[in-house]
């Protein structure tokens, strides 16, 4: 539990001096940038000094335009361990809605980009979060999803989303697996003992969406390239 508060106390100290002078120039400029890098030097910094280190595998480099980076997720560190993995790549996230109202970091996240999903299960809300997605993409930054659309309680693969594979068909952008490996251990679903450790990141060659009749058949390639790296036990 003190790894925990050191980790969150890490990102607290250093957010606000961050938030106050970059949360104003990205409102004066319409440029997140700054903001952006800032942002990722407090999610690395706060993961070191944690104890939470990483190995990244990179199957191929990344394409030179935006990406729809697909994960696995099984940790509450799954998002801060991808922004830090995936730099330089700019990339904005599929979130929580609930995360929008933290202070600063709520405020911050919509200046980047980054798209709220509700949990209201309707068909509109789903259109309207994979529609702002889609701009997101557009504008190019890459958006990074989590295919299970939650954490898995035992770091099993759960069942895939569909909405992720929507937004791939509708924007055609590189839809690039990810596996992480590892994050269970350190920080389970529903569990606030943080311990110190290694994280295995994979990063697979992009798929063209283009190049699969339907979005069921994109959805089983990436759920092949992720499983891939994983342990035979969370396939």
């Amino acid at each position: 539990m003190l790894r925990a508060l050191l980790l969150l106390g890490v990102w607290v100290l250093l957010a606000i001096p961050v938030g106050l002078v970059a949360l104003p120039w990205t409102v004066l400029t319409r440029d997140a940038s700054l903001l952006y890098r800032w942002g990722v030097w407090i999610a690395t910094s706060g993961l070191a000094a944690a104890g939470v280190r990483y190995r990244v595998r990179f199957d191929v480099p990344l394409p030179d335009t935006a990406c729809i980076f697909l994960s696995n997720h099984a940790s509450n560190l799954d998002p801060p361990l991808l922004v830090s993995v995936l730099r330089p790549h700019r990339t904005a996230m599929l979130i929580k809605q609930e995360l929008l109202k933290i202070p600063l970091l709520g405020w911050g996240m919509r200046l980047a980009g980054f798209v709220a999903v509700a949990r209201s299960g309707s068909v509109e809300d789903a259109k309207r979060s994979l529609m702002l997605a889609s701009q997101v993409i557009r504008s190019g930054i890459s958006m990074t999803v989590f295919a299970e659309g939650t954490r898995s309680p035992d770091g099993r693969l759960l069942p895939f989303k569909k909405g992720p594979f929507f937004l791939a068909k509708e924007c055609g952008a590189p839809v690039v697996p990810v596996t992480l490996i590892g994050t269970a251990a350190l920080l389970p679903k529903g569990k606030f003992r943080l311990r110190s450790g290694t994280v295995d990141v994979v990063v697979h060659a992009a798929l063209d969406p283009r190049d699969f009749a339907d979005r069921d058949a994109l959805k089983d390639a990436v759920r092949a390239a992720i499983a891939s790296a994983l342990p035979a036990t969370a396939r």
